[in-house]
């Protein structure tokens, strides 16, 4: 369960900083967080500054994602990145965010297509489910998630399927969105079991257990125990926090004491 893998945290740069700033946060960064074997902290900066990024961090510290990426592996494609140019820069990839799927107008099929090149490429996509408020409200949240979980999921291989982390976001909750107040700790549960629930169905018990399932939306140091003390939950996804080098070790850091604090329970 939970407490055997490493507890993934994710930090969602979007679209800030630029290539000075950039360096500067991860050199504050590098002094607030201490090394935790249990604790596997992503970085996910622009485009523009992966390189320079890459080039700068301590890799027993951090591992980089991209925001976001092509489909296609290379071609006449203006000003797009492909996943192919990135294999030999990032670890993870974040596939399907909110904001691409609303202002990008990324379908279901755009997003199985990204997560097919990630794989194809062996970088690890972090895909991106969550309803939004409309859909919550008119009872649709359960089948929205479940189109974007299957969709996304069907060109792999369940070996290859087991790779996949998946970041659930109810969009609801974003502040970006408007969203006026954080998901409770039992709205998060019924989703993330509800996701276990489609991983089991199509890969088995034991697949639905090893995969990688995170929660993001809005969040804060203080709802992290809350969070990470949720059955099935495995890390975190913060977005705005991880701009602010004190909110994100702050972060990391109540991760690892509701690490500790569990597997004192567990032993």
């Amino acid at each position: 369960m939970s407490t055997m893998k490493r507890t993934l945290i994710v930090g969602n740069w979007k679209m800030n900083l630029n290539t000075h700033e950039a360096s500067l946060l991860v050199k504050r960064l590098d002094d607030q967080i201490p090394i935790h074997r249990d604790i596997e902290i992503v970085l996910a900066p622009p485009m523009l500054t992966l390189q320079p990024v890459s080039q700068q961090i301590d890799r027993r510290k951090f591992r980089l994602a991209a925001q976001n990426a092509y489909y296609r592996d290379e071609g006449a494609f203006t000003g797009e990145v492909s996943f192919t140019m990135l294999r030999d820069l990032v670890h993870y990839a974040l596939i399907g965010h909110s904001e691409r799927r609303i202002y990008f107008h990324e379908t279901l099929e755009i997003v199985r297509d990204k997560v097919q090149a990630a794989v194809r490429n062996e970088i690890v996509p972090i895909l991106c489910v969550g309803e939004s408020k409309h859909e919550r409200l008119a009872g649709e949240a359960k089948r929205v998630v479940h189109d974007q979980v299957t969709t996304a999921l069907s060109n792999l291989t369940p070996e290859e399927a087991e790779q996949v982390v998946i970041a659930y976001e109810p969009v609801w909750a974003i502040s970006t969105f408007g969203g006026s107040e954080p998901a409770k700790p039992d709205e998060i549960h019924a989703m993330i079991k509800w996701i276990r629930h489609l991983l089991k169905e199509a890969y088995g018990e034991q697949a639905s257990e090893d995969m990688r399932v995170i929660y993001g939306a809005s969040v804060d140091a203080e709802f992290v125990g809350d969070i990470l003390g949720l059955d099935g939950v495995d890390g975190l996804l913060p977005g705005a926090a991880s701009l602010n080098y004190h909110k994100f070790a702050d972060i990391v850091e109540a991760a690892y004491r509701q690490r500790q604090s569990m597997e004192e329970s567990d032993g």
